[in-house]
Formats: structure tokens, sequence, C-alpha cells
């Protein structure tokens, strides 16, 4: 069995306040919270000390959340949680294209930012230890160890994009709406906005498409919402 307890949490904050509580709440799940309040600490935090899972406020010093979820991006799939103002829709849409797993809005919940970060951890964390193989062609999909390959090649997804892949593939030819979708891969607890399925989508068309703008798999059903071509 898989355990989401004692995990390195990286906490960029610059909220004295607001990082004190979220270190609080997240200690209080077994976790090893390090919280930093500037961007340019947090690089050299992601370097020296690799966290599990990164809750990254967008509005920080030195460097900001969006460049800083560019470089995790950049170098590895840890998941990021973002921190986002209420009125901040296109921070959060841009955030889940540079490959955001989740946000929460200020002000929020503190018992409400743990249980994501559970969420997010576990299903970062994989499942059985035993592969199941989806294969579509060229594209592979083991759930086991949440790996997907292209031609052979490893294709990088975050934990976010695994699970919507995964969703898609397990039901070849059926169509979701967003709504759906959002409730089958994000779960009831979601806050955001159907959008945010547009975004996801877009993005593993560019990964896992060999050509994003003709896609084989992950096609749209207009006015209604995706389908898995297998």
């Amino acid at each position: 069995m898989v355990t989401t307890t004692g995990r390195r949490i990286l906490v960029v904050e610059d909220e004295a306040m607001v990082a004190e509580v979220v270190e609080r709440y997240l200690r209080r799940d077994g976790h090893v919270v390090e919280v930093l309040h500037d961007g340019a600490s947090a690089v050299e935090a992601l370097e020296s000390r690799p966290p599990d899972l990164v809750v990254l406020d967008i509005m920080l010093p030195n460097i900001d959340g969006l460049d800083l979820c560019r470089h995790i991006r950049a170098t590895g799939d840890t998941p990021v949680i973002l921190l986002t103002a209420r009125d901040g829709e296109a921070d959060r849409v841009a955030g889940l294209a540079l490959g955001a797993d989740d946000y929460v809005t200020k002000p929020f919940s503190p018992r409400e930012l743990a249980a994501r970060v559970q969420a997010v951890l576990r299903r970062a964390g994989g499942g059985s230890a035993t592969a199941t193989e989806l294969r579509f062609g060229s594209l592979v999909v083991r759930t086991g160890p949440r790996t997907v390959t292209r031609d052979g090649v490893p294709v990088p997804l975050t934990a976010r994009e695994f699970d919507l892949l995964v969703h898609f593939a397990r039901h070849p030819g059926q169509v979701f709406s967003r709504e759906q979708i959002v409730s089958a891969v994000w779960g009831d607890a979601f806050e955001g906005d159907e959008g945010t399925v547009t975004v996801h989508v877009r993005r593993l068309r560019a990964k896992v498409e060999p050509d994003a703008s003709a896609p084989v798999h992950l096609k749209t059903v207009w006015g209604v919402g995706y389908r898995f071509d297998p």
C-alpha cells in the first residue's frame, strides 16, 4: 500500500502568517515541511533538497510563482499546487498550462489545502506494484509504475496529466463532458471552472500526440466534450 504521509513538502509563500498556517496543517499530517518566502531561495532548495511536492504562491519576490513553476517543469515532474488570488483567473490558467497539478484560491481553508496535498501525492505515488498495460498503437500506458511511452520513448507527464490520460484510455470511444471529467479526475471538491479540462487536454495532446493540431487519440466532440480513440 502506498502511503502519502511523511513526504517532503516545500511551501513557497511570502505571507508569513499564511505560510505558518499551511506548515502547521501539513505537519499535522506527518509531512516534513520546509517554508521559504521567495523564488530565488526556492530554486536553490529544489536543486539541493528536492521535495515530493511544492505548494507555491504565484506572487513572490525575486522570481514569481509562474516562473518557478516553469523551472520545476523544465527539470522534473514534482507535483505543484498553486496558491492564487481569487480574481487571478489568468494566473490560474497560465499555471495549469505550465504544468501545475492543482490550485487553491485565497482566502482558502487550510484543511482543504491539506486534503488537496494528500490527493495529489496519492496520485503521484502510484498504485499497485503490478503494472497494467494499455496499448494504443505506439502509445503505451502502464498504470502500475505510472509510465507512458510513445514509440518506445518515455513521455514525462504530471500526476494530473497521467490520471487524465488513464481515465480516457480506460474508456475508449466514450464521450465525456468537461463536467464528467472534472468529477472523475479532480473529484467533487474541485472549485475551479471547466476550462481547466481544456487546458490539461491541450497540454496532454502536446505530449502524447504525434501532431497536437491533428490528434489521433484525444478527440474533441464539439459541443459535448472529449473522446479517446484507441
